[in-house]
C-alpha cells in the first residue's frame, strides 16, 4: 500500500511563499495498491494528482469524508475527467438523510460545464459507496467523526497494512461527541499510518473551540492511547506557515519519541 498527500492545507488554499515547503493546496490523500488508486477528497490537491494520473491505465476510485469546500473544490480540474478512454467511479457522499454527488460542482453556473460535456465515463456510485469498494478490493470502513455538517473518518487495510484517514475532527467539541475519545481510539487501534487533523494549537481556542478541528496535543494523545505506528498531523490552518509547523513537528515527536511513536507534519508529496 502507497499513501501519498496531494493537498494537506485546511479551510482555503493557502498558496504563499511562506508556506513553500509543506504546500497550500487543500485535501487530497491517496491510497494505492497495484493496478487501483482510491482518492480520499478533492480538495486543490487533487489537481497535480490528475497531472500524474494522464495516461496510466490505473483504476480510479473516489470517495469523499464530507462536502466542505476544501474538499470538493478542485475536482472540475482533475484533468482524468476529460480523457475519453478513462472511467472514473465516482461514490456518492451520504450523511443522516443528506446525500450530494461530485457531479453537482458541474452545473453550468459554479462550473461552465455541465455533467453530459466530461469527456470521460463516469461511474456514478449513489448507493452502498462502501460496499462498493470492498468489492473492489479495498478493505474499508468509516465511522462518523466531530465536524460541523457531518464527516466520516477511513479505516483502510491493503496487504497487511491499515491507514487511518480522519483529516477533520475535533477530538474534544464543546457539545455532545459524535465520536468520543474512547470510539476514536478503538477506530484507530493499532493503525500502522494516523493521518489526523490537527489544524489548532492550544492558543486557538476557546475563540475557535466547536469549529470541528483538533489541537495538536489532544491529537498525540490520541496517537498514544490508539497504539499507532506513525502519525502523520494533517489539514494546516492557512495562516500557519512552514516555520510554525516545523515548530509543531518538533513538539509533537517530543511528546510521542517516548512511546515509539513516528511523527511527520504532512507535506505535499509526502509519500507512505
Amino acid at each position: 500500500m502507497q499513501i501519498t498527500c496531494w493537498g494537506v492545507r485546511g479551510s482555503i488554499p493557502a498558496p504563499e511563499p511562506q508556506n513553500m515547503r509543506y504546500g497550500g493546496n487543500t485535501s487530497c490523500v491517496t491510497v494505492e495498491a497495484e493496478d487501483r488508486i482510491l482518492i480520499i477528497d478533492a480538495g486543490t490537491g487533487i489537481r497535480p494528482l490528475g497531472r500524474q494520473l494522464l495516461g496510466t491505465d490505473k483504476t480510479i476510485y473516489l470517495v469523499l469524508t464530507h462536502v466542505h469546500s476544501d474538499h470538493v473544490e478542485g475536482f472540475p480540474f482533475f484533468k482524468p475527467l476529460f480523457e475519453e478512454e478513462r472511467t472514473i467511479h465516482i461514490v456518492d457522499h451520504h450523511y443522516e438523510d443528506t446525500s450530494w454527488s461530485l457531479l453537482e460542482r458541474f452545473d453550468g453556473l459554479h462550473f461552465p460545464l455541465e455533467p453530459a460535456q466530461i469527456p470521460a465515463t463516469i461511474h456514478r456510485v449513489r448507493d452502498d459507496g462502501i460496499a462498493y469498494l470492498n468489492d473492489n478490493g479495498f478493505d474499508l470502513s468509516r465511522r462518523p467523526i466531530n465536524h460541523p455538517g457531518g464527516a466520516y473518518g477511513y479505516r483502510i487495510s491493503l496487504n497487511g497494512q491499515t491507514v487511518v484517514h480522519i483529516p477533520d475532527n475535533e477530538i474534544n467539541p464543546p457539545s455532545q461527541a459524535v465520536a468520543p475519545f474512547d470510539d476514536l481510539v478503538s477506530f484507530c487501534a493499532g493503525a500502522d499510518v494516523l493521518i489526523h487533523d490537527a489544524q489548532y494549537l492550544r492558543e486557538d481556542v476557546p475563540e475557535k473551540s466547536g469549529w470541528g478541528h483538533s489541537i495538536l496535543r489532544d491529537v498525540c494523545r490520541l496517537a498514544q492511547a490508539a497504539e499507532v505506528n506513525h502519525l502523520v498531523f494533517f489539514h494546516h490552518d492557512p495562516d500557519r506557515n512552514d516555520e510554525t509547523l516545523d515548530a509543531m513537528q518538533a513538539e509533537a515527536r517530543e511528546r510521542l519519541d517516548e512511546h515509539g511513536i513516528e511523527c511527520t507534519a504532512a507535506y505535499e508529496g509526502l509519500t507512505l
